[in-house]
């Protein structure tokens, strides 16, 4: 057992009792001088130092005056195992070339596909150390990676049991979530994206649940990709095996992937750059949470997501990085969302949710996001005096990288 003592805690109390929707500026539940017990990865007491119950006066203690705990910061979609590098065509599209010309011309996720085909398990896990030590240097203690960049069987497989490594190699740093999104792109070689779902997508899903390498199911549900019927066999599958759904959705077009998702209890439902009025209306009626890429927004330079109107609608919000080698080629976070925060008029307590309660959330991760007595004791420490530092310092580095 262990106490922190006189740290400005950002505690997410007051946003937990509101379960992350309809925050308002003092909902991120600040505590100046502040003290956490936790013990066995459980937080035991939280609250002022002066209120220090006398039990846990003796204990070991780490003063860290100067400093802010925030629960551990959410990376809930990324795109982690990839090979290749794909800078030639950021600047095709700096030149005017669209996403969609550069995937006909043999470019986008297929080129990375073939790049990713060429790497074997160990590979693929040693680039995965190599991103998550990256990523956890900024503070993040949980991500979701997903598969999806080998669009075969046994590729895919491959990088799930890279993945299945990684749970392993990070066990009591990071908290991984593995999601299998075999149906990204549809090869040249099937005549259409149902005849890759039969073939590819469901068996390889069957295969990946009897080696229990999968945590939840995806799919990028987008005209030229997989329809909503090519969904909803997919999702259908991943229910019977006792997998949660989360779903790319409205990110070219609105359509209805918002309520789609909906309407198979998805964790969540992520990009929603085109999502309409009735899209907001299905996510803010349930507990599916609207995860927010806006790195792919500006790295695409496309509209940003419609935040406000989530929000005042009632939906839980979360903002994740979409790290991945084509559409958003960054890994941070915190970075992310502090610059994006202004732009989709997020207030403070609702942008420090969207990357720590609501991005829990998002997978399905109910045991942490806040610091409350019983929570799962995930917790980010930053060298500041004050929490509005944080976001302030685009790009700054802040996180203590020792674990407390």
């Amino acid at each position: 057992m262990k106490v922190l003592r006189h740290a400005t805690l950002l505690t997410m109390a007051p946003a937990y009792a509101k379960d992350g929707r309809r925050l308002v500026p003092g909902d991120e539940g600040q505590v100046e001088d502040g003290a956490i017990v936790h013990h066995d990865d459980v937080i035991r007491w939280v609250g002022a130092d002066a209120d220090l119950p006398p039990e846990f006066a003796s204990l070991p203690v780490e003063d860290l005056t100067g400093h802010v705990i925030t629960p551990g910061l959410v990376d809930a979609h990324t795109h982690l195992l990839f090979g290749g590098d794909r800078a030639d065509e950021y600047v095709q599209r700096l030149n005017g070339v669209d996403y969609q010309q550069i995937a006909a011309a043999g470019g986008g996720i297929l080129f990375t596909v073939r790049e990713t085909l060429k790497l074997s398990e160990d590979q693929l896990f040693i680039l995965g150390v190599e991103r998550l030590e990256r990523i956890y240097s900024y503070g993040v203690r949980t991500v979701e990676m997903k598969s999806g960049y080998a669009l075969t069987q046994e590729g895919e497989l491959t990088c799930l049991r890279a993945m299945k490594r990684l749970k392993q190699w990070f066990e009591g740093r990071i908290r991984l979530y593995a999601t299998f999104l075999g149906a990204h792109a549809v090869p040249r070689h099937f005549s259409s994206s149902t005849d890759y779902v039969r073939a590819v997508v469901l068996p390889t899903l069957t295969a990946a649940h009897r080696e229990g390498l999968v945590d939840g199911v995806d799919a990028f549900h987008e005209e030229g990709y997989f329809s909503a019927d090519d969904t909803r066999a997919i999702f259908a599958a991943a229910t019977k095996l006792g997998l949660r759904c989360r779903l790319h959705a409205d990110e070219f077009k609105d359509n209805g992937g918002a309520s789609l998702a909906v309407a198979f209890n998805a964790l969540s439902a992520d990009h929603l750059l085109r999502t309409g009025d009735a899209g907001i209306k299905a996510l803010a009626a349930s507990p599916s949470v609207a995860t927010l890429l806006p790195g792919t927004a500006f790295f695409l330079g496309k509209p940003l997501a419609n935040a406000r109107g989530l929000l005042d609608a009632g939906a839980k919000v979360a903002i994740a990085s979409d790290f991945n080698p084509g559409s958003c080629h960054c890994d941070n976070v915190l970075m992310v969302a502090s610059f994006a925060a202004p732009a989709l008029r997020m207030n403070q307590a609702e942008l420090w949710a969207a990357i720590t309660l609501n991005a829990s959330h998002a997978l399905g991760f109910i045991d942490q996001g806040a610091l409350i007595p019983g929570m799962r004791a995930s917790l980010t420490v930053f060298r500041s005096s004050r929490v509005a530092q944080i976001t302030y310092n685009w790009g700054r580095n802040l996180a203590v990288l020792e674990s407390v």
